[in-house]
């Protein structure tokens, strides 16, 4: 089979990291990504002496000239293909006049290699060169992003696709990344400043008396007691498109970025959310997507019409597009305020419809942790897993009685209690500024398909569907559980977990080395929190038994629960984190220590 990869794309990407950049000798025609002659392809570096250069850029989007940070003079930056079972040497020179660094997102490595300043390491000062060397002990799609600062939204991301030591379980004839990320042409810190004057700033789409009048949205009753506890249902997204252009490999809508593909292939899409903060819903009208990989590691095929994908995941899909047509990739963002669009055709120069925005959606009492409203606050019944029946989790949580007793009423002196009612979380939770809000009937959603998809139309993939190809390596029953609630303040703009900003935390989580842990993470905000695990993946707790599928981050929907396994394999200081930039920034962070038995953290 023809190559498609742009060569002078890569011999450009070459020459900016040096004479130590490498190609592969060993990758296959399938596995070249990008098109030739079509939109600029992902540079791409391979080897066991690699060398990036972190630099300021200047970059179009959709026509417009913007400053950012760049890898090798690109935004996304280097696609990096490694193999299973060799060792890498980066060599990560920082050209900026500030300090840097480099995560190795969802990389199974040595704690000091891990790449977050003040946590694993002392970070890339200025003008001066770090080399990250660790062994590749796994395979799939995952990728690499700064932890310093807000650097990541400036452009400073890229992929990292490592190959298979054996054979694809799941073969295809062509692959292409797809990397979908955010940009605006504010300053991050700009945005920041912005978030923290008025938490829905950049929301353009709140009700308006015209939607009333259209009855579009809430009744007049329903928007008075939303408004009695200051709260806004349209507050789905934090930094939305009046500031956001959404991206494929770095190219906005209008710069048509397009991918071939030959009639009867398999083509294979590796998709990485590398935005700052946004979650995109994804569909190829008139394809299935069959899901492949998830966070990087295989899963049971499971064929769907649309996915949601937050940020810092990663999913690979199988497409066998037919015919002399064209087909749109379209990711459009949760609050359905932009999309990114890509193209997938068997030739330059052709187009495919792009479907209208959808209607925005609109939070629910769900989305407030009101999931258990006169029923039970864990699912029941059938939908209930052996794992949640077995911790008892399948009954009305305390004020469950209470709640019911109103009819499901929107009463808003019950609610404005209930909203802030502590006796229904642990003591663990702090009474603080940064928690405005209580769940008081959280529950698991990780069957459903996500905020706004209840009523797609078309399946949609949950993590419920997600099944792992092989047995977990740790089947052993969890010895205790840890609980830990994702909390905020979206007037202040402070986001924490148990109601602690990172910078007012003195004390690490402490693991024992090889203890068996399951956590159970409580979403007591309105927003969604992709929450990441450095240097460890997790079983999600979803019914599958000993093949529950391996993350590294998980979404936790609005007022939802996510419960997982978690074996404590790797010692160090790990940073664990939601994945919003600006939550984490806010104060959304901890650190997980762990240790050998009998060494303090």
């Amino acid at each position: 089979m023809r190559s498609n990869l742009d060569r002078r794309a890569l011999l450009r990407g070459a020459a900016a990291g040096g004479a130590g950049l490498a190609l592969a000798p060993w990758l296959p025609a399938w596995a070249q990504s990008g098109t030739a002659g079509l939109a600029r392809a992902l540079p791409e570096v391979a080897g066991e002496d690699i060398r990036l250069v972190i630099d300021h850029v200047m970059r179009d989007v959709d026509g417009r000239r913007s400053h950012g940070i760049g890898i090798n003079g690109t935004v996304p930056g280097l696609l990096i293909r490694l193999k299973e079972g060799q060792n890498v040497r980066l060599h990560v020179e920082n050209r900026l006049g500030e300090e840097s660094s480099i995560h190795w997102h969802g990389l199974i490595l040595p704690f000091h290699m891990d790449g977050v300043p003040g946590v694993s390491f002392p970070g890339i000062a200025p003008r001066s060169t770090f080399t990250y060397d660790f062994p590749i002990r796994q395979a799939g799609t995952y990728w690499y992003h700064s932890h310093s600062g807000l650097q990541e939204q400036m452009g400073h991301y890229g992929p990292i696709v490592i190959d298979p030591a054996a054979p694809h379980a799941q073969p295809a004839d062509r692959e292409h990344v797809i990397v979908l990320s955010d940009h605006s042409p504010l300053h991050p810190h700009t945005i920041f400043r912005k978030l923290k004057q008025m938490g829905g700033y950049f929301n353009f789409q709140k009700q308006t008396l015209a939607d009333q009048l259209a009855g579009r949205g809430q009744s007049a009753a329903e928007r008075a007691e939303w408004g009695a506890m200051r709260m806004d249902p349209s507050d789905v997204a934090d930094v939305t498109g009046s500031t956001y252009t959404y991206l494929v490999n770095g190219h906005g809508p209008r710069d048509k970025w397009t991918a071939l593909f030959a009639p009867g292939e398999r083509v294979r899409l590796r998709f990485v959310n590398a935005s700052a903060m946004t979650t995109f819903n994804v569909r190829m009208p008139g394809l299935k997507l069959t899901i492949v990989e998830a966070d990087g590691l295989p899963v049971r095929p499971v064929a769907v019409d649309e996915f949601q994908i937050a940020v810092a995941e990663t999913y690979d899909a199988i497409v066998e597009p037919a015919g002399d047509r064209a087909y749109a990739l379209v990711a459009e963002s949760v609050d359905r305020s932009g999309m990114a669009v890509a193209t997938l055709a068997p030739r330059a120069g052709m187009v495919a419809p792009v479907p209208p925005l959808r209607p925005r959606p609109l939070a629910t009492m769900k989305d407030m942790g009101m999931g258990g409203m006169g029923g039970t606050a864990m699912p029941a019944g059938d939908a209930c897993t052996p794992e949640h029946a077995a911790m008892g989790h399948c009954r009305a949580t305390p004020g469950a009685a209470d709640h019911a007793a109103h009819g499901g009423s929107m009463d808003h002196g019950g609610m404005d209690h209930s909203m802030r009612d502590f006796s229904v979380v642990p003591d663990s939770v702090a009474k603080s500024p940064t928690v405005q809000s209580i769940s008081p009937m959280p529950v698991d959603r990780t069957g459903e398909p996500g905020q706004g998809l209840e009523g797609a139309g078309h399946r949609v993939l949950t993590y419920r569907d997600l099944v792992a190809t092989a047995r977990n390596p740790d089947v052993r029953a969890p010895e205790r559980t840890l609980e830990l609630h994702l909390t905020g303040n979206m007037e202040r703009y402070m986001w924490a977990f148990d109601g602690r900003k990172f910078s007012e935390i003195t004390d690490p989580i402490p693991f024992g080395l090889g203890e068996r842990v399951r956590v159970r993470l409580v979403n007591d905000t309105m927003m969604g929190h992709p929450i990441h695990l450095h240097g460890h993946f997790f079983e999600l707790v979803t019914g599958h038994g000993d093949h529950a599928p391996r993350k590294h981050t998980v979404n936790v929907q609005p007022g939802g629960i996510v419960e997982f396994d978690f074996t404590a394999d790797a010692v160090g200081d790990w940073a664990f984190h939601c994945h919003m930039l600006y939550h984490m920034h806010a104060g959304m962070m901890q650190v997980v220590s762990v240790r050998p038995a009998g060494e303090a953290a």
